[in-house]
């Protein structure tokens, strides 16, 4: 394993040090370090350096639907994005319901090498809301899961939601809701407004997102549970998280960078790499989006990374598949939304990008501090310069991103996977190099379990 030595990069975009790095580890943090035969130097002269992206709320496809993504490939793209630890969700087919299957996945994580995957396990058998899946056993398991989602489907009986809030307590899990009130978004298409009226499309009313939160919220503070709250899209649902933090819920919520960036005026070409779950809002509940992140209100930045094959987005606005690809342009979109536009530092982006997410998914090797003695799993980020966002910045198996053409600031220059660079200089590491990297982990922790 080649130490690496990181030279003058900006710690959390503040204090200019220079970053030591050997076994896996940071291993020095000073002013100036001199290099040392072996060491390969990186010029991060001008770049921010943050912990290791972190990534609550993905969609890896594997298994079953492999043409869309694969884990592999959706390790790549963590990786293109500065991302070292990624929570896919559960559905896939089969589905993440039992330990076997979340194990499988875990595994395929390994073998990949270019981030730390942790599967999110359901809520209920099949995602269909009606009995609870495995839940202790895939938290005992080796994959240890702990954030357990119906994600795609609302877990919308509220006795289920109570028994599974309930459950999870006892291992400290954590329910991930996808609120959506089943009944008033049939058929919906796109943000219920005028505009969709203009647009015959059926509306998808903001109710049908806040009413389930609601719901959650107060079942949360009934049974004392962890509940985290997915992709919140509207500022009532802002308003409601914020009162239930206030009352001493136990509640988290996320929000995506497309819902940071993006309005409903996207749908008006009925182009569908703009049609997503939830559905892009106005401009009011884009504001109220941002304030919340900048105010703690929303913890933290999830992707909801929904790669799929292009015929299911090359088709008319009805047929269309629901998703985005996120993980290779987020932290380009938070830098314009809150960044750029004053609303938080780059030391704010390391909490809700990669701390908060670490502790709410209990990912413990995971943003960490970039301190001596802790885990090097880093983000170089290069602020400077904007350009417009194209094919050659994905890394997905698919191409659904909304950011096409978009011109966007800055870039990921370096991502540092245990001391072993999976991006170097924008650019994914060799597959041989990551592959053996990942054998030489395995083979450290066989060795240290049999100790």
């Amino acid at each position: 394993m080649t130490n690496l030595l990181l030279q003058k990069a900006s710690l959390y975009g503040e204090d200019v040090k220079d970053v030591l790095i050997a076994d896996g580890v940071i291993t020095a943090v000073e002013a100036d370090l001199t290099p040392q035969d072996g060491e390969r130097v990186i010029d991060a002269k001008g770049m921010v350096l943050l912990p290791g992206l972190v990534d609550l709320h993905v969609h890896f496809r594997e298994p079953g639907n492999e043409d869309a993504e694969t884990i592999l490939t959706g390790s790549q793209a963590a990786a293109k994005g500065g991302f070292t630890t990624v929570f896919p969700m559960a559905n896939t087919y089969p589905v993440q319901d039992t330990a076997g299957v979340v194990e499988a996945v875990r595994t395929l994580g390994e073998e990949a090498g270019y981030c730390d995957v942790r599967p999110n396990g359901a809520v209920t058998v099949g995602l269909k809301g009606e009995h609870l899946a495995e839940l202790g056993a895939m938290a005992h398991s080796k994959a240890r899961v702990r954030v357990f989602s119906d994600d795609g489907h609302c877990v919308s009986d509220p006795l289920v939601m109570r028994r599974a809030l309930e459950y999870v307590k006892g291992f400290d899990g954590v329910v991930a809701q996808h609120a959506q009130d089943p009944r008033l978004t049939l058929k919906a298409q796109m943000n219920e407004s005028e505009l969709s009226s203009e647009l015959g499309l059926n509306g998808w009313p903001w109710v049908a997102e806040a009413s389930i939160i609601a719901r959650d919220v107060l079942l949360a503070e009934h049974v004392g549970a962890r509940l985290h709250v997915c992709h919140i899209s509207t500022r009532t649902s802002v308003e409601i998280i914020r009162w239930a933090k206030q009352r001493g819920v136990q509640v988290t919520a996320e929000v995506t960078p497309h819902h940071l960036l993006l309005t409903e005026e996207k749908v008006r070409g009925y182009d569908a790499r703009f049609k997503v779950n939830p559905p892009l809002r106005d401009q009011a509940d884009v504001d109220a989006l941002r304030e919340a992140l900048a105010d703690g209100t929303i913890d933290i930045v999830a992707t909801d990374h929904a790669p799929h094959p292009e015929e299911a987005k090359d088709c008319e606005w009805d047929c269309a598949a629901m998703g985005m690809l996120g993980l290779e342009a987020s932290l380009r979109v938070v830098q314009e939304t809150m960044v750029d536009t004053g609303k938080a530092t780059w030391r704010d982006v390391a909490r809700f990008m990669s701390e908060r997410p670490a502790e709410i998914g209990q990912a413990e090797l995971s943003g960490r501090p970039i301190a001596v003695g802790e885990p090097a799993d880093l983000c170089l980020y290069d602020p400077s310069g904007r350009s417009s966002f194209t094919l050659d910045d994905l890394a997905s198996k698919s191409s659904n991103s909304p950011y096409l053409g978009i011109e966007l600031p800055g870039r990921v220059a370096w991502t540092i996977f245990r001391g072993e660079p999976t991006l170097i200089d924008g650019t994914i590491a060799d597959r041989s190099d990551v592959a053996a990297a990942a054998r030489r982990r395995r083979e450290l922790a066989v060795s240290e379990a049999s100790a």
